[in-house]
């Protein structure tokens, strides 16, 4: 009886697969954007990166919405489109996190278009590219003066019919208004000679600076300069008593101050008196240099170390000596700081490294790219893998993956335009690949790492553990009592793991061994972890600054 209900199931089975394979497949239907602008808008001829986003509701506009967290988006390479011509979003335009327009559910939705417009880069180095210019604002593609976007429009994509959205890019993004300056706060804009000749396009960038109380009254004092590497202005600070409210949840969650109680502490009596300096410094691949010389980004180091920062230690009265200029930073500004205090041992004076992108690219974030065969997995045993993760909550949840963030960077531009940091990350510490971009780490839609890449990052420095013990015996006697480390133990995007390593290694390195410091975070700390306040800090800079200052150095003017 079994055996005659198997024979008859099977029968079916051959039937079923017969009328299959007989019967010719549905094609589905054809979706597609078809993306304009008119004459009035703009008259010439653009090349850029379209992207279309959708959404379920109008409202925050959805381009405002784009990140590896939101909604669907999709997007294109454009070239020297014409005015009244269309630019097509279809099937076969990568999307994310949906990989193409087909398979967005049946449904109603807002859609809406932005144009991320580049501009043709005639470069020093010999290679036209185009990308990007960013107008030294750091700002994202979606907010970038100079990019046109459409309105929010309503549609409805039916289930297996045919569905062609117009959508009219009829807004161009205006120019930011940078804020004036003030009684604390000076805002400085120069021009690059250097990065001008690189690009062949005029670059500017600029710094943010944060006076002392009583600079005005003292115009024979000079000042310690920290140097800090963040976005905005220093240390949040602001002098508006009802920013306190809006600010405070924040800021205790990362074991700091709000922006007013620095600036009670800043202005108060006997608070050590510095010159607090951020810097802008965006390039067409991410919006910060890294405040170093790359192949694909420029001399941006040159041009802070050689351009800026004298112009500003002549401008604001700062105290040009090493033991009096510090740095400081978190995440890519940790990086930075620590990049530059191990560069130019004998420029700066200290670093205050705080939860830095990877420093030792063994563990670049959870990937060892020397070794590694794939960025998105790893094998965990002999006969499977498993995904690698990009992010997770301070209790080890897994939020991202870098599989994901491969292909949201890919939705958002081709040849390492993203503007994002997997392929900024590339852009300043990889070499130039053989189109003129930056040569990709890994295939963004495979993993597959590309070794040769991986050993040019290294050889070339960026790995900054590799190349501290590459310098040791001539570096190290410079670094005494100049290095100190941050890190939360559960640091959201897995910075921890480098740092301990970098730790590893100053722990063992060769004579001359000297104390460093290392704090972490625990239990459950993240990203964001301080140990201390920035007026802490600060007060605790002050005391190194002078106990370092040389034989002879006043202290005493910026002590009132």
């Amino acid at each position: 009886m079994r055996k005659k209900r198997n024979r008859w199931a099977l029968g079916l089975t051959a039937l079923w697969i017969l009328a299959s394979v007989a019967l010719p497949a549905q094609a589905s239907a054809a979706r597609r954007f078809e993306v304009s602008f008119p004459e009035s808008l703009r008259r010439e001829a653009v090349t850029g990166r379209l992207i279309v986003v959708v959404t379920r509701a109008d409202s925050p506009e959805p381009r405002l919405t784009i990140s590896p967290y939101g909604p669907p988006i999709f997007g294109a390479d454009v070239e020297k489109l014409r005015p009244g011509s269309v630019a097509t979003i279809d099937e076969k335009s990568p999307g994310y996190p949906l990989p193409s327009l087909d398979d967005l559910p049946a449904g109603d939705y807002f859609a809406q278009a932005v144009l991320n417009v580049y501009t043709e880069c005639r470069r020093s180095d010999g290679r036209t590219i185009w990308v990007h210019l960013d107008r030294s604002t750091g700002a994202p593609f979606n907010l970038s003066p100079g990019n046109m976007y459409s309105d929010p429009q309503k549609i409805r994509l039916e289930p297996g019919a045919e569905s062609v959205v117009k959508l009219k890019l009829s807004h161009v993004l205006p120019e930011v208004k940078m804020p004036a300056d003030t009684e604390w706060l000076q805002h400085v804009w120069i021009q690059s000679q250097r990065l001008s000749r690189f690009w062949g396009q005029p670059v500017y960038f600029g710094a943010t600076v944060l006076l002392p109380k009583g600079y005005k009254a003292h115009p024979k004092s000079h000042y310690p300069a920290v140097y800090v590497f963040e976005h905005g202005v220093p240390f949040s600070f602001n002098p508006d008593p009802k920013s306190h409210e809006r600010a405070e949840a924040g800021a205790r969650s990362a074991g700091l101050e709000t922006g007013y109680e620095f600036f009670q502490s800043w202005t108060s009596e006997g608070f050590p008196r510095f010159i607090a300096v951020t810097f802008h410094q965006p390039t067409p691949f991410f919006p910060s240099s890294y405040s170093v010389n790359s192949a694909n980004c420029g001399p941006s180091g040159d041009a802070l170390l050689q351009e800026l920062i004298p112009y500003l230690e002549k401008k604001f009265r700062t105290i040009s000596k090493s033991y009096a200029r510090l740095v400081e930073g978190a995440s890519t500004g940790g990086w930075e700081a620590l990049s530059l205090q191990l560069r130019h041992p004998e420029t700066f004076g200290g670093a205050w490294v705080y939860n830095p992108d990877p420093i030792d690219f063994r563990r670049y974030q959870l990937v060892n790219i020397y070794e590694d065969e794939n960025a998105f997995t790893f094998p965990s045993t002999e006969w499977r893998t498993a995904e690698r993760p990009f992010r997770r909550t301070t209790e080890g949840q897994v939020l991202d993956s870098v599989r994901s963030m491969s292909l949201f960077e890919e939705v958002l531009g081709s040849r390492g335009r993203s503007g994002y940091q997997l392929m900024g990350w590339e852009a300043v510490y990889g070499p130039v690949g053989p189109d003129g971009y930056p040569a990709p780490l890994w295939d963004k839609r495979t993993g597959k790492i590309d070794r040769s890449v991986a050993e040019d990052m290294r050889e070339n420095g960026y790995d900054l553990r590799e190349y501290a013990g590459r310098n040791w015996a001539t570096l190290g006697p410079k670094l005494e009592g100049k290095l100190n480390f941050f890190a939360g133990e559960m640091d959201n995007f897995y910075l921890n793991l480098a740092v301990y390593l970098f730790e590893d290694f100053l722990r063992s390195a060769p004579a001359p061994q000297f104390p460093i410091r290392f704090e972490y975070g625990r239990p459950k700390k993240g990203h964001n972890w301080h140990p201390f306040t920035w007026a802490q800090m600060l007060k605790e800079m002050a005391a190194h600054i002078t106990g370092q200052a040389p034989p002879g150095e006043d202290t005493s003017s910026w002590n009132y």
